[in-house]
């Protein structure tokens, strides 16, 4: 187990670094990963990222114990707050909706609602991202379209979690001049 997570990371900083300053003609062409090896960093990539955590219905609640043909359908949990009612896509219905380069360009410049860290994935190398969409894929179809957003002010339908910030603080008045 510790030589696959060691080949998995050298794999990853392999994938991610940048390339080499000199490059000359002798070099050989670098082979990029199999498609096994792109596959098993996908599903580790899913693992430790947390997509399952929204992304897959009771995966936390099951304690990761979720059969892979159950991951990655959406979730009917909502998560309400000041932007509105959210819900975790069903990302094998939205891999399936593009073809890898377009993949590669949505998550790339991925800017959604709370609670997803978009930022994450747009801070993934493309390898990760391509990682993570052929692992999407190989899990063929499954589950149904996730409910759609609600804005601010309408009530969503249970299941839902809300989430109630503190108010923002206002700013000091400005201090009148004493009388003198």
């Amino acid at each position: 187990m510790r030589s696959a997570c060691l080949s998995l990371a050298i794999l990853g900083l392999a994938a991610c670094s940048a390339p080499d300053a000199i490059e000359t003609s002798a070099q050989a062409p670098v082979a990029g990963p199999s498609d096994a090896e792109l596959l098993a960093r996908g599903d580790y990539l899913v693992r430790i990222a947390g997509c399952n955590d929204c992304h897959t219905p009771a995966y936390g609640e099951r304690g990761g114990n979720v059969p892979k043909q159950e991951w990655l359908v959406g979730s009917p949990l909502g998560f309400n707050g000041p932007w509105g009612t959210t819900y975790a896509a069903n990302l094998r219905i939205k891999a399936a909706e593009m073809d890898e380069a377009g993949w590669l360009k949505y998550t790339g410049a991925l800017h959604t609602r709370p609670l997803m860290p978009d930022f994450a994935l747009r801070a993934m190398c493309e390898d990760d991202r391509r990682a993570i969409y052929r692992f999407i894929r190989s899990l063929g179809a499954g589950g149904a379209k996730a409910p759609d957003y609600l804005p601010p002010g309408k009530a969503p339908p249970l299941p839902y979690m809300q989430m109630v910030l503190p108010p923002m603080p206002q700013p000091a008045a400005a201090a009148a001049p004493e009388a003198g």
